[in-house]
């Protein structure tokens, strides 16, 4: 199975993330960076294009030949499929309609969440404002690898097929590490998509949904859009935990690469990213970055020193408050 990568454990620290302190130093210096938090006006209608015109291929596939089906689903639904889950990711932090709307934001995610076909919406916000509050936080960070996977996906093969899996890897990962009582907004959530996915099923037949569904693992897994889950927290220099990317690929992923403005300001919409980086850029400009998510995935296949365990890890200190 190829040479084992070196590293056997994380990268355990005990400083405190280091986003919080940077957020203060720069809104201390650019007070003016306010006035880019709140909702993206754009935002609600982006998505609302983004479901239509995946409504439009679901009705185009499925006169289709299968081997058709599964090829626009890798060239084609994996792009807006992927882009999709980065929208619901956007609308997790109310950017869609501000914070007193916050029930607004969680059902439009829902609707957001149709052309995906697996129920993610709800899910995904309460697991990831953790990720934002407890970054590397031991036992509740559920982008932290477990302990299995950094320990099994430890060769090159082996590593390639981590990422392909990566979608469900994603969806077990927090049952392991955090789980947590099932709310009524995720009982919701996969109570419409369901429904959503047997009604596409008996109009338009299963060829929609295998495009559907091939789409969204294809589009999670070994994708170039699918670097940026590598990309953004893997230690590829020694203790840098967070980490930008810069290239053309923002521009299907609403900003997503803006990864250390992202935590920095996570309420200020991606659209507005880079005017956090062009305000402050002393602050970012010399930080590590990436020009390709596709060799951020060849990189970590290829480089023995790299692992699922090249993640910088914490232990939380003080009680850990769910909202």
């Amino acid at each position: 199975m190829g040479i084992r990568a070196s590293r056997d454990d994380y990268e355990w620290v005990y400083s405190d993330q280091p986003h919080a302190d940077r957020r203060k130093e720069i809104l201390a210096k650019y007070p003016e960076i306010k006035s880019l938090m709140g909702p993206d006006q754009r935002l609600k209608w982006i998505v609302c294009m983004m479901v239509v015109v995946q409504f439009l291929a679901f009705y185009l596939v499925k006169d289709l030949d299968w081997k058709w089906v599964l090829f626009w689903a890798y060239a084609f639904g994996s792009c807006v499929n992927h882009s999709m889950t980065l929208a619901i990711h956007e609308i997790s932090h109310n950017t869609a309609f501000g914070n007193n709307k916050a029930t607004w934001n969680r059902y439009f995610a829902m609707f957001a969440n149709l052309p995906v076909g697996l129920p993610y919406s709800a899910f995904f916000k309460r697991y990831h404002l953790d990720h934002h509050r407890y970054l590397g936080g031991d036992g509740v960070d559920v982008d932290i690898p477990t302990e299995f996977e950094g320990w099994f996906f430890c060769t090159r093969v082996r590593k390639f097929i981590w990422i392909v899996l990566q979608p469900l890897f994603y969806a077990v990962r927090p049952l392991c590490i955090n789980p947590k009582p099932i709310s009524q907004l995720e009982v919701t959530n996969m109570a419409l998509q369901v429904i959503f996915d047997i009604v596409l099923l008996w109009i338009w037949g299963a060829k929609p949904v295998v495009y559907m569904l091939a789409g969204s693992m294809l589009g999670m897994g070994l994708h170039p859009i699918s670097g940026h889950f590598i990309a953004e927290h893997y230690m590829f220099l020694k203790g840098h935990e967070t980490y930008s990317y810069y290239g053309c690929l923002n521009l299907l992923t609403f900003n997503v690469g803006y990864h250390n403005e992202h935590h920095d300001f996570p309420s200020i919409p991606g659209r507005r990213l880079p005017m956090v980086k062009q305000i402050a850029a002393e602050y970012y400009d010399d930080l590590p970055q990436y020009s390709s998510w596709s060799r951020v995935l060849y990189d970590f296949i290829m480089d023995d020193t790299l692992s699922p365990y090249s993640r910088i890890k914490r232990k939380l200190k003080g009680e850990v408050k769910e909202e």
